[in-house]
């Protein structure tokens, strides 16, 4: 049986799980392009959205904003821009020639929905080691677990609104690393002794 190829990877994560430095080095070490905000500048340019829209409302959706964008797109002639711009980046994914590794977005869902062969990776590690890599990130030793959790948050209801699938359901994904337990650098090795001979 001939082995399966991989045109695009992707790569979900927690909040401070270390998606850009995996995909950083990753891209690499493969010698393949990755994105992730500068995909968000892609997506501004095609939906009209400006930049800041897109980074904040383009991953992220609070409880509330979910509820509330539910009951609205009941009202007719009702256009969300959570909606919009969720459109918007996914026409952009699906316009991405691969072999090339993309951050977050929902994309292993829409790739498979799509009929694409993605190679799917979730990034997760300890609530305090990524309370520790928050505080350096942003610059700020008061960050709490509350902001953390809330982050969390924010980015599972996204993901369950356009999916309906949760986010950190290991089946949805082809391999899940523990980037508190290993660095960056031995979770880039692994991935791309997997796929340095998968990727079309």
């Amino acid at each position: 049986m001939e082995a399966k190829k991989y045109s695009i990877i992707t790569i979900g994560r927690e909040y401070c799980a270390g998606g850009r430095s995996v995909a950083e080095r990753l891209s690499k070490k493969l010698g393949i392009p990755w994105y992730d905000r500068d995909f968000a500048a892609i997506t501004a340019k095609n939906s009209g959205y400006s930049l800041d829209e897109i980074l904040e409302e383009g991953e992220e959706l609070s409880e509330f904003s979910r509820f509330l964008n539910s009951f609205l797109n009941n009202v007719a002639d009702y256009k969300s821009s959570f909606d919009e711009i969720y459109k918007a980046q996914k026409e952009a994914l699906l316009m991405l020639e691969g072999p090339c590794i993309v951050i977050g977005r929902c994309s292993n869902l829409i790739y498979e929905e799509a009929g694409i062969n993605s190679f799917d990776i979730f990034l997760y590690a300890d609530e305090e080691v990524r309370l520790e890599r928050a505080k350096i990130r942003d610059g700020n030793t008061d960050i709490d677990k509350k902001y953390l959790e809330k982050r969390d948050s924010k980015r599972e209801n996204y993901y369950k609104n356009y999916t309906k699938h949760e986010l950190a359901d290991c089946r949805d994904y082809n391999i899940c690393l523990d980037t508190g337990a290993m660095s960056y650098d031995e979770c880039a090795d692994i991935l791309a002794n997997i796929l340095k001979d998968k990727l079309v």
